[in-house]
């Protein structure tokens, strides 16, 4: 009989088409091999209740709570009152802090894995093995959030960016083990936690090379006198929303310019006003969400991934250069990526630098082969998951020494 594993995440881990999504559903699968898996997890998306059954094979129990964006962020003011990070009362939930702490003391689950910082606050004490795995470091997301604001919005995202280091730091000390998605985030945390450095380490992501393949026969859905400019990614995503606008308001009319047939196509779900508003612009396309990346993907003449603030490791870029596309992306959005500038993706940083490699790239219509052998090469999902399971299997009070990723 397998043992069991409480598995708590900030959002249900399918499907895995968005970032945190992806991890979660193939870092969940992959645990279910070895372990009975009690999932607790939020729901913020009305659309996902539709989901709850195709975990079902991967869990032992699933305990799934509604989470309504508005009001927990109504509830996440408290945190003013009580000094804690914001992002602590947004989520807090007493329902899933009881069933958790029933499990454990119970006896039904013997380890434990938080998906995120916040799913920490849940994670009962006195299991064998507790690991975080805290995929980004957030709280320097928001200290990069508060100088684009005004105040009052500043000070509130500067101050969660302190609140928010501080409890990270703390959870990094408390847990067991706690995982990175880089060797880059990895090491900030390790700065901030220096009594914890030893128990911090990292995992990278994977990519599905054979679903995100080239070689396959996709239906072409842009037209014949068009050359695409892709980005992918979530547009309810405020560094998304900022990307696509700085593009395509400060980039794309000189690409356009130089290349009268190229089109901006912003492919991705919930698309604001501020999005749509883009399409009014010469050559600007907002498809919002689609059932399927790859096409899009697949007939581009190129990617961009201009993100001005970023964490962690951009899933956008990885599968774009699954797909064998070039790829233009600024040092933010390759941060974490194992890959070579200049020979799998072209760094750009500023706008007319970021208009010229664009155009570069329309000009010469070249593929990326080299860009997808990276991807073969270092971002296989069992490979880079296997490092994972000795934090788990370790039985002693002592965590055993994180190795970071190789170069």
């Amino acid at each position: 009989m397998k043992e069991g594993l409480l598995f708590l995440a900030h959002r249900i881990p399918f499907p895995p088409s968005k970032g945190d999504k992806i991890r979660s559903f193939h870092l969940l699968r992959h645990l279910s091999m070895r372990y009975a898996i009690h999932l607790g997890a939020f729901v913020d998306d009305p659309d996902d209740w539709q989901y709850r059954d195709a975990l079902k094979p991967y869990c032992a129990s699933i305990k799934l709570l509604s989470l309504h964006p508005r009001r927990a962020k109504l509830a996440s003011l408290a945190g003013l009152l009580t000094g804690e990070a914001l992002t602590l009362p947004y989520y807090r939930n007493r329902e899933l802090a009881r069933w958790a702490h029933e499990l454990a003391a119970s006896g039904a689950v013997t380890r434990g894995l938080a998906f995120s910082s916040a799913m920490a606050q849940f994670m009962p004490a006195g299991l064998a093995r507790r690991v975080l795995d805290m995929v980004d470091v957030d709280s320097d997301k928001w200290t990069q959030y508060a100088p684009t604001q005004r105040w009052p919005l500043s000070w509130v995202y500067a101050r969660e960016g302190r609140k928010l280091a501080a409890w990270e730091a703390r959870m990094a000390q408390d847990f067991d083990a706690t995982l990175l998605v880089s060797n880059a985030e990895a090491a900030l945390l390790q700065q901030r936690a220096p009594a914890a450095r030893h128990k911090i380490g990292a995992f990278e992501n994977g990519v599905d090379a054979d679903y995100f393949s080239p070689a396959r026969d996709y239906p072409n859905p842009y037209p014949a006198d068009v050359q695409g400019v892709v980005f992918t990614g979530a547009m309810d995503y405020w560094p998304n929303i900022d990307a696509v606008s700085w593009f395509a308001e400060r980039i794309f009319p000189a690409v356009r310019a130089a290349v009268p047939g190229a089109q901006f196509t912003v492919v991705g779900s919930r698309p604001g006003e501020a999005v749509r508003a883009l399409a009014r612009q010469p050559g600007v396309v907002v498809t919002g969400g689609v059932p399927d990346v790859r096409p899009w993907l697949a007939h581009a003449a190129c990617a961009v991934a201009p993100l001005r603030i970023a964490r962690g490791v951009q899933n956008k870029v990885l599968e774009a250069m699954a797909m064998a596309r070039p790829v233009v992306a600024s040092a933010q959005a390759a941060e974490g990526i194992r890959a070579e500038a200049g020979r799998d993706f072209t760094l750009a940083q500023g706008e007319a630098e970021f208009a010229h490699a664009v155009v570069a790239q329309l000009q010469t219509l070249s593929s990326a082969a080299p860009a997808r052998d990276r991807i073969l090469a270092h971002y296989d999902w069992a490979r880079n998951l296997s490092t994972v399971d000795p934090l788990f299997e370790a039985a002693s009070a002592a965590a055993p020494v994180l190795e970071t990723c190789p170069a």
